[in-house]
């Protein structure tokens, strides 16, 4: 029977027998399957050599994290000045406070003197009202600077009447100090309501107004002034009668402080 020889296969020698089988290959690797392939690249290449895209991306990322990193290190400073800042204020003003013992002045109307107040004339009102003013200063430590730009006004209902300001004065700790200013008004028009009302309450005995006082003050501790602080006083007076002779019936008087 004749073998059956494949392509590529050598034919047996002479001497050999049919069913021999071929040497194995002399080389220790082994071989790959056809189609495939083997790279070999040293590992300190593969870690440490990146691609150039490879190596533009981890430079723009290395970046974005220090920019990162410097920006949160920046806030944080600034964070920690501002904490700083507050607590030393806080501080202070606590010291001061308990070194000084500071007390809000008090402040009352103690008299009004009413003049030109004439319900019956159909002409325009010119009153004016002389009031004293009693400002008490009970700090052991502080004294007031009443400084110039003052203002009072006394008002009936919404209506205006008259205004003046306050004298400039230095008050010491521990003083009562009573001022009088004039408030003047003039070219006053009232509606027939308006002059029915203030009739009214005057025939009743307590005819009502309100006074509202704006005074810029320095405070003086020892050897220190403020910056000009505007001391709020509004009262609610009512009077008997809308002569100079007028008593003061009833009064309460709100005390405020704009710090800037």
């Amino acid at each position: 029977m004749a073998e059956r020889i494949h392509p590529g296969d050598s034919p047996p020698s002479s001497g050999e027998h049919s069913n021999s089988k071929p040497a194995p290959p002399s080389s220790d690797k082994p071989i790959p399957q056809p189609g495939t392939y083997v790279v070999q690249i040293p590992k300190d290449q593969v870690y440490r050599v990146p691609p150039p895209d490879n190596s533009r991306r981890y430079a723009h990322l290395s970046k974005s994290k220090s920019s990162r990193s410097t920006c949160c290190r920046c806030c944080c400073c600034l964070l920690t000045t501002i904490l700083s800042l507050l607590l030393a204020a806080a501080i202070a003003a606590a010291v001061i406070y308990f070194v000084l013992k500071p007390e809000a002045p008090n402040y009352s109307v103690e008299s009004v003197a009413i003049k030109g107040f004439n319900l019956t004339s159909p002409s325009p009102l010119s009153p004016e009202f002389d009031v004293t003013v009693r400002a008490d200063n009970g700090n052991d430590k502080i004294g007031i600077y009443y400084k110039k730009g003052s203002s009072v006004n006394v008002y009936y209902q919404d209506i205006n009447l008259c205004n003046g300001a306050l004298p400039v004065f230095y008050q010491p700790t521990n003083n009562v100090t009573l001022f009088k200013t004039a408030l003047k008004g003039s070219g006053i028009e009232l509606t027939a309501a308006s002059l029915r009302s203030i009739s009214n309450y005057q025939n009743k005995g307590t005819v009502p107004f309100t006074l509202k006082l704006r005074a810029p003050v320095k405070i003086k501790a020892g050897s220190v002034k403020t910056w000009k602080i505007t001391v709020k006083v509004t009262c609610k007076i009512t009077v008997d009668k809308l002569t100079a002779s007028s008593k003061i019936v009833s009064k309460d008087c709100d005390y405020g402080v704009d710090l800037w």
